[in-house]
This record gives structure tokens, C-alpha cells and sequence, in this order.
């Protein structure tokens, strides 16, 4: 999801957002744990969508 999308949505729809995706974070860190994982960067790719997250939570107070 890209920031543009991600700035036109409300802080709640954000902060459900959030929640969501570090709890697939979490599971995401599980499977690697138990090498289950096919995918390692899909980690990577999903703390830098977090990031974006709380990124436009800070842009928008």
C-alpha cells in the first residue's frame, strides 16, 4: 500500500490498520522462527508498511 493511500484514510480506519498488520507482523516472525517462511523479505517489506502507518497517524494530529 503506498502513502498516498494510506494519508486519504481516517485515524481509525489507521489505527485498525495498524493493529492488523502487527498482528500479521507477529505471525509473519512465528513462521520464520519455525522455518515456515518461504519469503524472509516479505518481513521487511511488511515493518516498512507499519512504518508508513504510523507515519501518516504522526501527519495527521
Amino acid at each position: 500500500m503506498k502513502y498516498t493511500e494510506i494519508k486519504e484514510k481516517s485515524v481509525a480506519e489507521l489505527n485498525a490498520l495498524l493493529k492488523e498488520k502487527k498482528v500479521l507482523l507477529f505471525t509473519l516472525k512465528q513462521k520464520l522462527k519455525t522455518m515456515q517462511l518461504s519469503n524472509p523479505n516479505e518481513i521487511r517489506a511488511l515493518k516498512k508498511e507499519i512504518a508508513r502507518i504510523n507515519t501518516a497517524i504522526s501527519a495527521s494530529k
